[in-house]
């Protein structure tokens, strides 16, 4: 089930150990502070794509039940540790595809999607799956970045190239770049009511942020799965990719340096 994916998608992150290292740095209470206030000590919760489980953990510890759902196995061992190591009894952990989820109709009271959608081909059919196994009168909620708001100071033009050819790499790859953007259409178009949109921005504007931001950033083009999607797409050469590498390093190394960016955040009522 966890391989089924439609032809011509694939996930443009990877998983190099920078990438799982700072998605293990993302907690429920940032990226899913515009849901937090609906969760109940009874709701039951699907996080799906939930990678590494630290957001799981937070929303378990607001709500009654949450599963977690990654196609990568290597994850879910990760998160069930994770949630082991933080004591979690009210979580669990499966396989799976989220085209084709592994539960009952109405089986949930929420179904959360965090950075998900964007590397999807079909995300209104994984969001009409999500509303399959919602209860009615639950609530699908999900969250991403729109990487065209993705803005820098002091401005490297390898960085902005960067900007352009993640485009290229995701749309290569199925995905949208642009996610936060069409989350309203997407979940409107999935048949949820009561639709309700806000946005929130990241920033790293200190030097731990630039100093992660920017050492992520440079191992990640030129050593993970996104540098070779690159290269054997041709939208880049690897001498490319190094320079956007070293730009990195060089921006992340500035004292006024600067970023942030747009997520989309999207809350549906199933009907």
């Amino acid at each position: 089930m966890a391989d089924q994916l439609p032809e011509g998608e694939r996930y443009t992150h990877g998983y190099h150990q920078v990438i799982v290292g700072s998605y293990t740095r993302r907690t429920a209470e940032t990226c899913a502070a515009f849901l937090l206030p609906r969760l109940k000590p009874e709701t039951v919760v699907l996080d799906v794509g939930c990678g590494p489980g630290t957001i799981t953990a937070g929303l378990a510890r607001h709500a009654g039940k949450v599963v977690g759902l990654d196609k990568s196995a290597e994850m879910v061992e990760e998160a069930r540790n994770h949630a082991a190591d933080c004591g979690l009894a009210n979580t669990s952990f499966e396989v799976g595809s989220v085209y084709e989820l592994p539960w009952d109709d109405a089986s949930f009271d929420v179904v959360y999607a965090h950075q998900l959608l964007q590397h999807l081909s079909e995300p209104v059919g994984a969001l009409r799956e999500a509303r399959r196994v919602l209860r009615p009168g639950g609530l699908v909620a999900v969250r991403d970045s729109d990487y065209g708001t993705m803005v820098h100071a002091p401005v490297y033009s390898a960085i902005e190239r960067w900007r352009d050819l993640y485009h290229q790499v995701a749309e290569a790859n199925g995905g949208e770049a642009d996610a936060g953007r069409y989350l309203l259409s997407w979940v409107t178009k999935a048949g949820f009511t009561n639709v309700e949109t806000t946005a929130s921005t990241t920033a790293h504007t200190d030097q731990e942020g630039r100093t992660v931001w920017g050492e992520m950033w440079a191992v990640r083009v030129a050593e993970s799965d996104f540098a070779d999607h690159a290269v054997e797409n041709g939208l880049a050469t690897r001498g490319e990719l190094q320079e956007i590498s070293n730009a990195f390093r060089q921006w992340a190394a500035q004292p006024d340096g600067f970023w942030a960016w747009v997520n989309g955040e999207v809350i549906g009522v199933c009907p």
